[in-house]
């Protein structure tokens, strides 16, 4: 039987399979849900089983337990190792889903509702293409599955948990499907990732909140301070200032900027569908290039002194800000986080005390277009899309990617099939089930 026909006659049996995952508000964000969290990693473990895991079980860690499983082909066979997470994004702003986020449902040709794609429908995809191999004798490689309960908090417990079980995790080569693609029609594969180093800054003046007729140009505001210290942190050019910030930059190789340049992107739509008339970045690349392959640097949160109804003339003591950089390949976010640290205190001026608290950070990830696995992974694409997949680089950062390549030391491929109008985090999340069917088939291909 084809992947095809076995996914027709089984199709029934994988959604209640994804909707019995579905139905566990397994929200790893909210400690209410901690039964929710072990009840989902459990039935993972009986679906994993019964999709032909010679064994499956949960592993403690510090925090949400993890779901590990393996199937044995032969010793000397390559093994693979699926990542997933069971964990799911909180549902609110509940009153704007227009059906309950945690009672899927099949509509208008996609499935809704809260893991619908991340992750719970991504991870679905890759157990069910194990399933078929095993059943059909197909199975070239070991393989081996974990799945985790605290991606959507940062997988604050996963790096200790790799240390730790390196050797029984080892493989050759990790999928993970909690990625997307650029269109239903114009199938991609992620690259590359950013990385990410995040702080709190605080700036102090005087020692205690001043009225601003009294003190008003005679003594320093840290709200004035604060802004004039953040705005020389980017010049006319879109370039970060800080010092050693490009050291470790690379240019992005020229096969992959041709890459780039052939997806097709329409700039005006871009900037219509968030509303604004003009794009800003660095100067000399696209805004594919900018949002995905550069790094950048922004402010994502700015207070202090009176923000309630009405005025008060206040000079206020404090002002502080949040501020991050999205970091490309071989950029270390603890080299970066110390950079800027040193930065601002070097621009300080006397009239204020800055401390700069880095808050959290990971390393950027990029997987070379000619490993093997990525070529057997381009090949599933093309089989289950009919065209060659694009390489591209995502903007966002997913650090436990970094984190498997540090303690296992092996590459991960990103085969992910989400779309934009998968609305994940968001209410109303779904997935179209033809892009299921073809991610099932995908896989299968790959693993030829």
């Amino acid at each position: 039987m084809d992947i095809h026909e076995y996914i027709s006659q089984n199709e029934p049996r994988f959604l209640e399979e994804l909707f019995s995952l579905m139905r566990i508000p397994s929200i790893s964000a909210q400690p209410e849900h901690h039964a929710d969290m072990l009840r989902c990693a459990e039935r993972w473990r009986e679906l994993l089983l019964a999709a032909g895991a010679d064994t499956a079980e949960l592993i403690p860690s510090a925090g949400n337990p993890l779901v590990f499983a393996e199937k044995h082909v032969a010793d000397d066979a390559d093994t693979i190792l699926v990542y997933g997470h069971y964990d799911v994004m909180p549902a609110e702003p509940l009153e704007l889903w227009q059906t309950p986020p945690f009672e899927p449902v099949v509509r208008d040709g996609r499935i809704w509702g809260r893991g619908a794609d991340d992750d719970k429908g991504q991870t679905m995809i890759q157990v069910k293409a194990f399933e078929y191999l095993v059943r059909h004798g197909l199975l070239r490689h070991n393989m081996k599955f974990i799945l985790e309960g605290e991606e959507e908090i940062g997988s604050p417990n996963l790096a200790a948990f790799l240390a730790e079980h390196r050797e029984r995790l080892r493989c050759d080569v990790i999928f993970v499907s909690d990625t997307s693609m650029l269109g239903a029609d114009l199938p991609s594969l992620t690259t590359g990732l950013r990385g990410l180093a995040y702080w709190e800054v605080e700036v102090t003046g005087p020692n205690r909140d001043l009225h601003s007729g009294h003190f008003g140009g005679a003594v320093a505001n840290p709200i004035n301070v604060l802004c004039e210290m953040l705005a020389q942190v980017v010049d006319g050019d879109g370039r970060i200032r800080v010092p050693g910030f490009y050291d470790d930059v690379e240019e992005l190789p020229a096969a992959e900027r041709a890459m780039l340049a052939a997806i097709p992107f329409d700039e005006e739509a871009y900037k219509q569908a968030i509303g604004v008339k003009a794009l800003r970045g660095e100067r000399g690349y696209s805004t594919l290039e900018r949002n995905a392959c550069r790094p950048s640097f922004d402010i994502c949160g700015i207070w202090g002194g009176y923000t309630g109804e009405g005025s008060k003339t206040v000079l206020p003591s404090k002002a502080f800000a949040k501020v991050s950089c999205r970091l490309v390949p071989h950029q270390d976010h603890a080299v970066i986080s110390r950079l800027f640290a040193d930065y601002l205190q070097s621009i300080a001026p006397e009239c204020v005390r800055v401390e700069v608290r880095p808050m959290h950070g990971g390393q950027g990830y990029v997987c070379p277009i000619d490993h093997p696995a990525y070529r057997a992974a381009e090949r599933g694409f093309e089989a289950a899309f009919g065209k060659r997949p694009l390489a591209v680089r995502r903007g966002g950062s997913i650090p436990i990617i970094s984190d498997f390549e540090r303690e296992l030391g092996v590459k991960t491929i990103l085969m992910g099939f989400g779309l934009e109008s998968n609305a994940i985090h968001s209410p109303n999340e779904n997935c179209r089930l033809d892009i299921f069917r073809k991610g099932i088939v995908a896989v299968v291909e790959a693993l030829r």
